[in-house]
């Protein structure tokens, strides 16, 4: 049976794409085109504050995008998930 969702170390939330997108001021919209999937799809991803139900393939291609536009995801190190700018 194949693994429909990424490995935990490479999990992102629905929160962390929420602050995401708000950090480089996308739409959904925007999002989506980048991503190349549908604006529902990003929608449903942010519904959840927690590990969302995308399947492993939509997850990595909203990840891709936004760490193509300069976001860093920070994983839980104790003191909680979270997204930042990358350093130039």
């Amino acid at each position: 049976m194949i693994n429909s969702k990424l490995d935990d170390v490479n999990e992102i939330t629905g929160a962390q794409i929420r602050a995401a997108r708000a950090l480089i001021r996308w739409s959904a919209k925007e999002l989506a085109k980048a991503a190349g999937i549908g604006v529902a799809t990003v929608s449903r991803a942010e519904v959840e504050d927690g590990t969302t139900s995308l399947t492993g393939a939509n997850l990595a291609a909203i990840r891709l995008a936004l760490e193509a536009a300069g976001i860093e995801f920070i994983p839980e190190n104790g003191g909680g998930v979270g997204v930042r700018f990358k350093k130039q």
